[in-house]
């Protein structure tokens, strides 16, 4: 059985992104185990979790939830370029993951106007 936001072109590509975002921080330095890493992985699983769960609810509530998907990708961003300045990742790995989110942003304010129609 399938669930109706698994087709979403958003979701799949948002569920990459989380594995991009595992495999970027495994190098992390360790005492970032409870900093940095946690806190860019959670953001990075909440922008799928925040749309599977939103399309249960109401079209008012699933736009919330798109709204807060697109927060966290936001967050993202914010961490990345952290990370970029604290020098764990490198500038062309920062920048695929870059447009990987600006892309999918792009995504949810079309899922959003989507759901409002």
């Amino acid at each position: 059985m399938a669930f109706n936001f698994e087709d979403l072109d958003v979701y799949n590509k948002a569920i990459d992104l989380v594995s991009s975002i595992y495999s970027s921080t495994k190098s992390f330095p360790k005492d970032e185990m409870f900093g940095l890493t946690s806190q860019l992985r959670r953001a990075a699983v909440s922008i799928p979790s925040n749309i599977s769960e939103g399309s249960a609810r109401s079209k008012k509530d699933f736009c919330r939830f798109i709204d807060m998907a697109r927060g966290s990708v936001f967050e993202c961003v914010t961490l990345l370029q952290i990370a970029l300045k604290q020098r764990y990742i490198e500038e062309k790995q920062c920048t695929d993951l870059r447009n990987v989110l600006t892309n999918v942003s792009k995504m949810l304010s079309g899922l959003r106007r989507s759901v409002n129609r």
